[in-house]
């Protein structure tokens, strides 16, 4: 008599095929939890997960160090980029989107050091931040408002804050008739569009060729009639070619730039700028001329959450002069700026807006 399958999986019915291992391995089922934003791997039993109110320690273990390298070596693979000894660092995108970077020894001590972000693929409505508690309910018509009249937003904050979701979000408020260029590193930015085309950087191959980096993707964004331009990042150089299209007429454009508040935004700005070769008027005259708004977000023991909204002016250097601020309860406190922002929008009646 055949003796029955094994429970893993030894045999197989007639004329199937056993499905391939999950290339996540263990962290696949951390990871594909709902909610679970990012997975990191500091070591053997040493698992962490976000949901969204900062890391929280799973109970996933794996046999030894040498089983983390190998899972971040066959990660890196997947990602279509290389791990070893002589490439001891990676960033790389998995064909579902999911972000990876890893670092091996010695330049991570004793363990590979592994860390995910997935991607959301289907976008939060502006409905589902406001239950979420994410847009308190009296933002939501300003910044429905800052899409609709295509003022042109950049969105601040640090790592995990929630950048990304709130740019895919307003994005897909846009009207169907426009065309969005989203122009980026990866695959993160995922809005509800009809019309969205992508242009995602390419780096150098192990030879040292074939490079195409942001800049050149947003003087190409130029040529393919796009009624808004959008950058998933400002983080280097290419600042300066974001500042010079959204100077072109393309209003409506909309990028995410790390900052500990709206009003760092410009010494951020100023930072990056000046690794294009521009000075601080430079970039003080182009920033406030491309960019009508900054929203910032932030991420508490509550969640993440809008925190500000400002607006750039450049009259006396480049600030952010706040226009409305949100208190952990939601009540927005309006700042000097409140009437731009309130014109940026397009609010008739400023009372009504944060009643």
């Amino acid at each position: 008599m055949n003796s029955p399958p094994k429970p893993d999986g030894g045999a197989s019915p007639a004329g199937s095929i056993a499905p391939p291992p999950d290339p996540l391995g263990p962290l696949a089922v951390a990871l594909r939890q709902p909610g679970v934003t990012d997975v990191v791997v500091n070591g053997p039993d040493d698992v962490w997960c976000d949901r969204g109110l900062g890391l929280e320690r799973v109970r996933i273990r794996f046999t030894d160090a040498a089983a983390v390298r190998d899972l971040a070596v066959r990660l890196a693979s997947a990602g279509g980029r290389r791990l070893d000894d002589a490439s001891p660092l990676v960033d790389a995108r998995l064909s579902d989107g999911t972000r990876l970077h890893a670092a091996l020894p010695p330049i991570a001590d004793e363990c590979a050091l592994i860390s995910l972000r997935t991607v959301r693929r289907t976008p939060f409505t502006i409905a589902d931040l406001v239950t979420s508690g994410m847009v308190p309910p009296a933002l939501e018509p300003i910044l429905a408002g800052l899409v609709s009249e295509r003022a042109s937003v950049l969105i601040s904050g640090a790592t995990g804050a929630g950048k990304t979701t709130l740019l895919a979000t307003l994005l897909s408020m846009v009207d169907h008739s426009e065309r969005i260029v989203v122009i980026e590193e990866g695959g993160e930015v995922m809005p509800s569009h009809p019309h969205v085309v992508r242009l995602v950087e390419r780096r150098a191959n192990v030879d040292g060729a074939g490079e195409v980096g942001l800049a050149r993707l947003v003087r190409e964004s130029l040529r393919m009639r796009p009624d808004r331009i959008v950058l998933g990042e400002c983080r280097g150089a290419e600042v300066r070619d974001v500042l010079t299209a959204l100077n072109t007429g393309h209003r409506g454009g909309m990028s995410t730039i790390h900052a500990n508040s709206a009003l760092d935004v410009p010494a951020r700005l100023t930072a990056l700028g000046s690794l294009a070769g521009m000075g601080p008027e430079s970039v003080a005259l182009h920033a406030s001329a491309a960019f009508d708004a900054v929203i910032h977000v932030e991420r508490g023991v509550g969640g993440r959450r809008v925190a500000q909204v400002g607006v750039l002016d450049a009259a006396d250097g480049l600030v952010v002069r706040a226009a409305v601020t949100a208190g952990l309860d939601g009540r927005l406190e309006r700042g000097p700026a409140w009437q731009i922002l309130a014109a940026l929008a397009g609010i008739a009646r400023v009372a009504d807006a944060a009643a």
